[in-house]
């Protein structure tokens, strides 16, 4: 099955649904999944990657695992 007749076939089972709650559920799922953004290597990010990588982020700079703009502008000059 190729990308348009699979989209085609899910957009028919959404329009069946009967219920908000599973309407809910393929929203948050799409929401989860859809690609947002893409990593400086050209690698697309799902929302949930995204965030992942904000809370490992957070958790670095709460422990103190960062470089400042002085130190980044040191390591530089050893280039």
């Amino acid at each position: 099955m190729d990308l348009k007749a699979a989209k085609l076939e899910v957009m028919q089972k959404i329009m069946n649904v009967s219920t908000e709650a599973l309407l809910e559920k393929i929203d948050k799922l799409l929401e989860e999944e859809m690609i947002v953004g893409y990593t400086a290597k050209g690698e697309p990010l799902t929302k949930k990657d995204y965030n992942l990588r904000l809370e490992k982020a957070e958790q670095q700079i709460a422990s103190g695992d960062y470089l400042t703009q002085e130190d980044l502008e040191k390591e530089v000059e050893n280039w």
